[in-house]
């Protein structure tokens, strides 16, 4: 890799460039130089970004009504299913530009149940981390305790949308959080979606095989992956996990290709590139979260050089 730079105060990681807010940025297009952390909107920077300059794309964006991150323009919060839906179909129909005509969208996103019309969800006493001062309404059409069914309507608006829906992953967590419920199974799965921009694309089936049950030769990967959640100490939640992602990046690019990443977070895309020899973007909203990125980069890598592009 070649330099470090970060911002704000904090760290930054090899190879990573940290950019507060792209309209900030002369001149409009963003030179990609080596792995990069760009602060700000997520669809003002991707509108910045050249054309076809990423191979592979993997991302979670924040799920709908779950968390409030206390920080204005957040997806999440929307009042309703369809515009949250609509917004996240937005974002990544200008990151299609983005990403090279044979390149692959990998997106996990969760599952929740409606509200009943309460503006507050209540913590579990075995999770006291899912309790919410604000929390959207039932969506039109579905009932109280309904399951929501976010994942697939997502997979099915960004099918309409002209993406090609190739697969549907199911994410199972051996070590699942615990709920307080009586009447229906204990969630412990996700779903990740594999999405393509035409028929034919770049995917390593090679590098991701896995080993028979049976005589232990390599086989093509299943559609279920067993990847523990794995807790961030910073980011006080569960974060992508990195063997949830590895497999995305080594079947969805080669070394030294761009992997972009539109919901940054705590970094794992960026570290899992970095592991595998490629270069990565991630975008972020939260100052905190950038910080909190770099650090871990930081940490995991090289000493870093520091340059600050505030006002660049």
């Amino acid at each position: 890799m070649r330099t470090v730079d970060r911002y704000p105060e904090g760290a930054g990681a090899e190879g990573v460039l940290a950019i507060h807010d792209a309209r900030t940025v002369t001149p409009p297009e963003i030179v990609l130089q080596g792995s990069m952390i760009l602060l700000g909107d997520a669809q003002r920077i991707l509108e910045r970004l050249p054309t076809a300059s990423v191979r592979c794309a993997v991302t979670s964006p924040p799920y709908w009504g779950l968390r409030d991150y206390g920080i204005a323009g957040q997806i999440g919060l929307e009042a309703t299913l369809p515009q949250y839906i609509n917004r996240l179909v937005t974002v990544f129909r200008e990151m299609r530009r983005v990403l090279r005509p044979d390149g692959t969208f990998w997106l996990n996103i969760g599952d929740g149940y409606t509200s009943g019309n309460r503006g507050w969800r209540a913590p579990d006493k075995k999770n006291p981390a899912r309790a919410m001062s604000v929390r959207p309404d039932t969506p039109e059409g579905l009932k109280p305790k309904d399951l929501l069914g976010v994942p697939w309507r997502m997979a099915f608006a960004l099918q309409q949308d002209g993406w090609f829906l190739r697969s549907d992953i199911v994410w199972e967590k051996p070590n699942a959080m615990p709920e307080s419920v009586k009447d229906r199974p204990t969630r412990s799965h996700e779903y990740l979606f594999l999405f393509s921009q035409r028929e034919d694309y770049y995917y390593d089936h090679l590098a991701i095989q896995e080993k028979s049950d049976g005589d232990g030769r390599p086989r093509n990967r299943r559609s279920v992956w067993g990847v523990n959640t794995e807790p961030c100490r910073e980011a006080h939640f569960a974060t992508f996990p990195p063997a949830l992602v590895e497999p995305c990046i080594l079947a969805g690019s080669a070394k030294d290709d761009y992997v972009l990443d539109p919901f940054f977070g705590a970094g794992t895309v960026g570290v899992v590139c970095q592991r595998r020899g490629r270069q990565f973007v991630g975008i972020e909203l939260h100052p905190d979260y950038v910080n909190i990125a770099a650090r871990r980069l930081a940490n995991l890598f090289a000493k870093v050089t520091t340059h600050d592009y505030h006002a660049a």
